[in-house]
């Protein structure tokens, strides 16, 4: 029997006051792969939001890493978070500070204490994004395909259920998106779930899979 990671049942989404996406309902599988596709400002930002708590449901209900969105409380918010990895186009590095720093941040930050296993760990996500040996470089040593592998990096660091990836490929070249989209499919393979928001129709045709589409303030469910 499949894994349930995200479950949503007749829920609505509101941002500024106005209704962004209604009648939503989904189930996404462990392990699966899924697109959410549509023009910008079509809602698919607002759907990624919802899922990790940064905007609130107005209707309907929505478990997400076996959490309920509509009775969440606010100080609950960070647990769900821990079992989630969130993706953006912009790669949101701490220029301050190399590899290696940036993701143990984000460790401290979620908890870990042993210095040794936060070194482990580390070690063990960039070798997974194909960064073995670059943990003492800076984020403006390395190119933009490999800042964005540091951030799935930071992304798998507490192993989690789900990924959220909003227009990761946004900055890149054709190349350097294939490379990362390869990258995502691999990790969906190995039993990590991706919701992957997208508009780039080439991406989309070149790696076919489970397809949802934000139109009109809907979201569908289309044949890849």
């Amino acid at each position: 029997m499949s894994e349930v990671v995200i479950q949503i049942n007749n829920a609505s989404i509101q941002q500024s006051s106005s209704v962004v996406i209604s009648n939503l309902s989904l189930t996404v599988n462990k392990g699966e792969f899924v697109y959410l596709l549509g023009k910008t400002g079509s809602g698919k930002s607002s759907v990624l939001k919802c899922l990790y708590a940064e905007i609130g449901l107005t209707s309907g209900t929505a478990t997400v890493a076996g959490y309920e969105l509509s009775t969440l409380k606010k100080k609950d918010i960070p647990f769900l978070r821990r079992k989630l990895g969130i993706v953006f186009q912009d790669f949101q590095l701490l220029t301050d500070r190399n590899i290696f720093e940036n993701l143990r941040f984000v460790m401290k930050a979620t908890g870990w204490k042993d210095e040794e296993q936060i070194k482990k760990q580390i070690n063990s996500v960039l070798e997974q994004v194909g960064l073995t040996g670059k943990n003492t470089k800076m984020p403006y040593e390395i190119s933009g395909g490999e800042q964005q592998r540091v951030s799935i990096a930071r992304a798998l660091i507490n192993q989690p259920e789900l990924i959220l990836a909003d227009e990761p490929t946004g900055n890149l070249d054709p190349d350097t998106s294939a490379e990362i989209m390869k990258l995502f499919m691999d990790i969906s393979k190995k039993g990590t779930s991706v919701l992957f928001a997208t508009h780039d129709m080439l991406l989309y045709h070149k790696f076919p899979a489970r397809t949802l589409k934000c139109e009109n303030g809907i979201v569908i469910e289309v044949k890849a």
